[in-house]
């Protein structure tokens, strides 16, 4: 059953429930009050017939009506009592109290009181119910029409409801069907309320968002790898070619096969880079507490062995930050062979606010500043020498990953480079 149909027979039955409660008591309190009427009628008059031990005998059925008062030496009714009963008789029966039933006289539907008398004997006095029971007869019909019109009115009222509740919903669903069906993520969902619908759909246009920027920075990786991956490829094809078809001399030779072998690392280094980022895009393992000033000083002794021709200065401050080891290690690796690349002397700081690596070496162009951490990009002065364009872009996604951000400026003559990690401290770092 469709959801604008389940609320608006829930919502019907919902009010039905209440009509028909309300339409019960109202019945019973009504029913109630006219025969307790009756009730405190007949209680009056056999009060006056106890008090006055007036022995009449009519036989039981005999009517009283059309007197035009009660027989001689009956006591008359007061005008507050509202009348007098309909049907008298006298019984040789003892009873011990006040009983009060219904009974059937001459077809005729009665309220029958009996009562005890002082000298033995008990008094039964019986009165029509057959106003009472037209009155409520009445009553049943109209409070029927009630409960049938108010569950007819709420059902409308909750499909006209339910229309207006489930329309963002409604969207959602098209634009799902939509996405599902022509792959195009541009459609957006229109948010006309501030409840929790609206929500719904102010999170959805947030997933498609994300859902489209992801997609586009995956297929902008796939064309920038796509692109990086030929120029390497075609040169390592045509060495092998070059070797393969000709007969070179001996050194020319050697240079060809060290060409190839310097073009394999190259692309063994890219394609590394290349799942490093693609392992970053996916969900981030469990983080846990992590040493960060331990692990730049593991990564200094790494760089260390790498770059022997390189000063590394370090200044450590104790800090644990949470976070994914492996990633931050990465990244740190990248900041130090990058400042390798570039300067004979490193600076590399480390504390509760994160990581500062500077070099010495001839800085970062103007022009180049702004897109130090994009993907394949190489500055002018990196252009002719060895690597990716991938190990800085590696260490903005590690720091987006952690909830952090980097930032590269120049600064002495050199260029210095930041890893800030929010919640860094030096808790449990002793």
């Amino acid at each position: 059953m469709p959801l604008r149909r389940r609320m608006a027979v829930l919502t019907a039955v919902a009010v039905g429930v209440a009509v028909v409660l309300v339409a019960a008591v109202a019945y019973a309190a009504v029913r109630g009050e006219l025969r307790g009427q009756v009730d405190r009628q007949l209680t009056d008059q056999a009060a006056l017939v106890q008090r006055a031990e007036f022995r009449l005998r009519p036989g039981f059925g005999e009517r009283r009506r059309g007197f035009e008062g009660p027989p001689p030496g009956f006591p008359a009714l007061p005008a507050r009592a509202g009348g007098s009963a309909d049907y008298i008789q006298f019984s040789d029966r003892d009873v011990d109290r006040p009983q009060f039933a219904d009974a059937d006289l001459d077809s005729e539907h009665v309220r029958v009181l009996t009562v005890p008398l002082m000298r033995g004997g008990s008094l039964q006095l019986a009165r029509s119910l057959e106003s009472t029971d037209s009155v409520l007869a009445r009553l049943r019909w109209v409070l029927l029409a009630l409960v049938a019109g108010g569950i007819a009115l709420a059902a409308a009222l909750g499909r006209l409801a339910s229309r207006s509740l489930v329309a963002p919903v409604a969207r959602v669903t098209e634009a799902a069907r939509h996405i599902e069906e022509t792959e195009d993520l541009g459609r957006r969902i229109e948010v006309t309320s501030q409840d929790e619908v609206g929500e719904l759909a102010a999170r959805f246009n947030a997933m498609l968002d994300t859902l489209e920027g992801s997609i586009a920075a995956q297929r902008q990786l796939v064309a920038d790898a796509s692109h990086e991956l030929r120029t390497p490829v075609t040169s390592l094809r045509t060495n092998i070619e070059v070797l393969a078809e000709s007969e070179l001399e001996p050194a020319e030779r050697a240079r060809v096969i060290a060409d190839v072998q310097a073009q394999a690392e190259e692309l063994s280094a890219l394609v590394a880079d290349l799942i490093e980022l693609a392992r970053g895009d996916q969900p981030s393992p469990a983080h846990e507490d992590v040493r960060l000033d331990a692990l730049v000083a593991e990564a200094i002794e790494r760089a260390r062995r790498h770059a022997p021709a390189v000063d590394f200065h370090a200044e450590l401050e104790p800090a644990v930050v949470d976070g994914v080891p492996d990633r931050l290690a990465r990244a740190v690796n990248n900041l130090l062979d990058n400042a390798a690349r570039h300067g004979r002397r490193v600076a590399v700081a480390c504390g509760p606010w994160g990581v500062r690596v500077s070099d010495d070496g001839g800085g970062i162009a103007p022009a180049d500043l702004p897109h130090i951490y994009d993907r394949f990009y190489r500055g002018v002065d990196a252009r002719g020498r060895p690597g990716t364009g991938l190990g800085l872009a590696i260490v903005r996604q590690v720091a987006e990953q952690h909830g952090g951000s980097v930032s590269a400026a120049n600064e002495g003559g050199g260029a210095v480079f930041e890893l800030r990690l929010p919640g860094a401290n030096v808790n449990g770092a002793g």
